[in-house]
């Protein structure tokens, strides 16, 4: 049975990122003057208006493809046991994607896991339809991995993250993103502050930079200290001119990563602050506020969410994040491995 109080922290990820989720799903692809203009400032879930170019439709609070691909990938890190099973990945992320089509919201997808399903569907292997997804649809999802794996030893620790990025997002700087993200989870899960969760992130991020293809652009590692001290002890409006002017709110994972950081540092580690600071950001709001508000659930815990929040949230069930959550500890206290039939409902 999982420790309540890392069962706790490790719902505090799941839950955490998708407020994060929900709160930027109106918002992401705007500019911070459209999001005012539209909105005034974001602090509650709001509906996005009428024709936003990939939210039209959804009910405020209702979570994004962050969230559904972070609980897709928790899943498949159960049912592979010992080592991720490539295969069932890629079918699962086919299958998901049919019924995001199928829903109308296929434009909610990231462009390296669209372009590297795309692929698989046109006969591209697998091994090889990741190797240009640089953006952040790795490190939006990552958090199961760092729920399952604890941080040491670390080569062990970023090789599990770099498996689960191989068919979408095998480069370096996506990897090297990734398992910032992921220890940063796992530091916190282990019972680290938001301030630890940190340092691990760095220095995941350094060891991950050396694997997948390699691309250019900035040290992850470097990009997320650079980040935090940019906004380090700046007042809010300051801060958040800074992560919008100079780190950057785009897809591409040296932006929106070292932003998630930046904001983590903003926030002081509180995660409903980490989301309405990710929300009115603009840019990609959605998955900066999954990013940050996640890692900060992680390290304070579910207990310590705002409940009444959690209750808003739509197209999520929290009882199967409570058994997600408890396989994944499950397979921690195991040191990453477990079985296929593991079930969260015993140990829950």
């Amino acid at each position: 049975m999982p420790d309540n109080t890392t069962l706790d922290r490790a719902m505090g990820a799941l839950a955490g990122g998708a407020l994060g989720d929900a709160l930027g799903m109106p918002t992401q692809l705007l500019s911070p003057a459209r999001i005012a203009e539209l909105y005034g400032h974001v602090e509650d879930f709001v509906a996005p208006f009428a024709d936003h170019p990939v939210s039209k439709g959804l009910l405020a609070g209702t979570i994004t493809d962050d969230t559904e691909q972070a609980l897709l990938l928790g899943r498949i890190l159960i049912e592979s046991g010992d080592s991720f099973d490539h295969a069932r990945w890629v079918n699962a992320l086919l299958e998901w994607e049919r019924e995001v089509k199928a829903r109308g919201s296929y434009d909610l997808l990231g462009p390296s896991t669209k372009r590297a399903i795309d692929a698989i569907n046109n006969g591209v292997p697998a091994e090889e339809a990741g190797r240009s997804g640089d953006t952040n649809g790795a490190a939006m999802r990552i958090a199961p991995v760092g729920i399952m794996m604890p941080l040491g030893p670390l080569d062990a620790f970023v090789g599990k993250v770099a498996e689960t990025c191989r068919a979408t997002h095998n480069t370096s700087i996506a990897i090297a993103s990734a398992a910032a993200v992921a220890a940063a989870v796992s530091s916190g899960v282990s019972g680290g502050d938001w301030r630890a969760a940190s340092g691990s992130a760095v220095a995941a991020a350094r060891r991950a930079a050396t694997l997948g293809h390699w691309v250019t652009g900035g040290d992850i590692a470097a990009r997320i200290v650079w980040a935090q001290e940019l906004v380090r002890g700046k007042a809010l409006g300051d801060a958040i001119r800074l992560i919008t002017e100079l780190v950057g709110t785009g897809v591409a994972s040296q932006e929106s990563v070292p932003a998630a950081f930046a904001v983590l540092e903003v926030a002081g580690g509180d995660p409903w602050q980490a989301a309405v600071i990710s929300a009115n950001l603009g840019g990609d709001t959605d998955t900066i506020g999954a990013i940050a508000a996640g890692m900060a659930g992680a390290c304070i815990g579910f207990s310590r969410l705002p409940q009444d929040r959690i209750a808003c949230l739509k197209g999520i069930n929290m009882a199967q994040i409570r058994e997600l959550a408890a396989d994944l500890v499950a397979a921690r206290t195991s040191n990453g491995r477990v079985g296929r039939t593991g079930s969260g409902k015993d140990a829950a």
